[in-house]
């Protein structure tokens, strides 16, 4: 890489972009961004970011710098491609030239010192004037990008820049685009927060006896102590042990999209906004189901899984006749059903109830919160907590006709909408190792320097050969 002698010294922050190029091995020479994305992958992007819902709100604010001032709005991913570009018709044939358009890359790995990969590669909002770029054919633009920050995850997710054809910015564009980036993050908290009541709602009151609400991100959500909500935690795994903030060691159990943190000493049940008891279904991927009725581990067997997954999905009850239908088709007999109802009974007592058949409880199954979660758009936490198809072992027609369903449903949620984090979590379930179509879009969308490239490039060749 050739650094261009300059003139006056170059700020701090040039200089340290610039030896980050270097170590790249960035060359100066060259001659545009590259292309990392098609017109549909850019579409897939798009749609996956979870700044798509607020780019009205963000194009309005940067609208009329964009368009009246002659300079270009572009936002990012977090690996720097530009997923949208907004300006004027003359600036964007300027900016196709240099490949500041959809799909292009602008990390600073990929082109050097710029306003996008900086700003990413610093984590604050930076401003590079002409020849303070590496890239030579840059010199003729100057531009200004802020971060932008996930305060669920705490990662960055993306880059808003604005940029034009002049040796220097106006000193408000700085202010504009950290501003815009600022207004970003509001939004998303906003969304975080509104997520979180729901969980709160759902899950729990005021844990009681020590218990710890927490999300996938490890963010503490209820706790006995107020001055714990919103701290982060190691993100717990099933059965893992979790330090909490007073220096305890607690054991973490999964409910659906959160994790209870139990010290050993006292499990305590989890109180619903009502004071039924819970009942935790984990039914996907596994051949030994097994449920928790207020913490209390229960071990299922499979007819036992099936009835209480049908009686999850008709919480209004059924009758003898429709349950037995739903479970072997037209050789079922209600005498049989009540029979398995009364084993049922007597495992998990008062919460199965009869005329018509139902539960008495809240429910937590992990089958019905995929469901809601695809309902709700959010695919990457389907994809994340979907371990397999719905009890995989079961010939019952309703369990198979869901499971087919639900698998139907996550898988092309997942290659439209799921973005390169959920299709790689899709391709390691059982369903996804196989599917070559995943594996061909995740070659489309993992950056060339992602350490999962080989892993699906090796899939993918298997797949073709055989």
């Amino acid at each position: 890489m050739v650094v261009q002698n300059q003139a006056i010294a170059a700020r701090p922050p040039i200089t340290e972009s610039w030896r980050r190029s270097r170590d790249a091995g960035v060359d100066a020479a060259v001659a545009a961004a590259p292309l990392v994305f098609d017109r549909d992958t850019v579409a897939d992007a798009r749609g996956a970011h979870p700044l798509d819902p607020h780019l009205p709100l963000l194009r309005d604010l940067l609208r009329q710098v964009a368009d009246e001032t002659e300079h270009l709005m572009v936002i990012t991913d977090e690996a720097g491609r530009a997923l949208w570009t907004q300006g004027p018709p003359a600036v964007r044939r300027e900016a196709e030239r240099i490949g500041l358009m959809e799909g292009f890359c602008w990390s600073e790995g990929a082109v050097g010192t710029n306003g996008i990969g900086t700003a990413l590669a610093t984590g604050r909002a930076e401003y590079v004037y002409a020849t303070e770029h590496v890239a030579q054919v840059l010199h003729r633009w100057s531009c200004a990008g802020a971060p932008i920050t996930d305060p669920d995850s705490g990662r960055l997710i993306g880059c808003i820049d604005v940029s034009a054809t002049v040796e220097a910015l106006h000193p408000a564009t700085v202010a504009l685009v950290a501003a815009a980036a600022r207004l970003a993050e509001s939004r998303l908290e906003n969304d975080m927060r509104r997520r979180d009541e729901r969980l709160r709602e759902r899950f729990l009151g005021h844990p009681r006896d020590g218990g710890v609400l927490v999300t996938a991100t490890g963010r503490i959500l209820a706790a006995g102590r107020e001055d714990w909500r919103g701290v982060r935690l190691a993100v717990p795994s099933e059965g893992g042990a979790v330090t909490l903030p007073d220096g305890r060691v607690a054991l973490a159990e999964p409910l659906g999209e959160v994790y209870l943190l139990r010290p050993p000493s006292g499990a305590a049940p989890v109180p619903g906004p009502d004071p039924r008891p819970l009942l935790t279904l984990a039914l996907l991927g596994t051949d030994q189901p097994s449920a928790r009725l207020d913490g209390a581990h229960l071990p299922l067997t499979l007819r036992h899984a099936e009835i209480l997954a049908l009686l999850a999905l008709h919480p209004e009850g059924l009758s003898g006749d429709r349950l037995s239908w739903h479970l072997y088709g037209d050789d079922g007999s209600p005498v049989t059903v009540r029979a398995e109802i009364h084993r049922l009974r007597a495992q998990l007592g008062g919460v199965v109830r009869a005329k018509p058949y139902r539960l008495d409880c809240a429910i937590d199954a992990d089958f019905l919160t995929v469901r809601r979660l695809l309902d709700e758009g959010d695919v990457a936490a389907a994809v994340r907590l979907y371990d397999g198809e719905l009890l995989p072992r079961s010939d019952a027609p309703a369990v198979r006709a869901e499971r087919d369903e639900l698998a139907v449903r996550l898988r092309r949620s997942a290659l439209d909408r799921g973005g390169a984090d959920a299709l790689w979590t899709y391709a390691q379930t059982e369903q996804g190792r196989g599917d070559l179509e995943a594996l061909e879009r995740l070659r489309d969308v993992l950056p060339h320097d992602d350490p999962r490239r080989p892993a699906v490039a090796t899939r993918r060749a298997r797949l073709l050969s055989d």
